[in-house]
């Protein structure tokens, strides 16, 4: 496939059926001697009755960078121009999570009022 070249068809057969936990999968074996880039990705694919098979690629998820990070939480602004503080706590440690939440929410308090003063 040429570098500016958006499209190229390929012959082949296609096997769609399910895995070993039931999710559908398809496995496509072209039967020409073709040289593509190969891909990886997350992608749409739509099966019609007819055996047509549709793919489309889905843009990649736009993830947060964290402000900062703190031993079980942290703080991200989002696209939306809001604040996340996102709080993970093993479930092991659910008896201490009234005073961790406080812990970790007063020490990004702390560091969102010093990011302002140093502004």
């Amino acid at each position: 496939m040429k570098k500016n070249q958006r499209e190229v068809t390929l012959d082949g057969m296609m096997t769609i059926g399910k895995s070993d936990n039931n999710l559908r999968q398809a496995d496509f074996q072209c039967c020409e001697d073709v040289k593509v880039e190969s891909f990886i990705g997350r992608f749409k694919v739509q099966g019609m009755h007819n055996g047509d098979v549709y793919m489309q690629e889905l843009p990649k998820r736009f993830r947060n960078k964290p402000l900062f990070r703190l031993d079980n939480s942290s703080l991200s602004l989002g696209r939306n121009g809001r604040y996340y503080f996102n709080f993970r706590l093993p479930e092991s440690e659910l008896k201490a999570l009234p005073e961790l939440l406080l812990k970790d929410a007063r020490e990004a308090a702390g560091k969102v009022i010093k990011m302002y003063l140093n502004n």
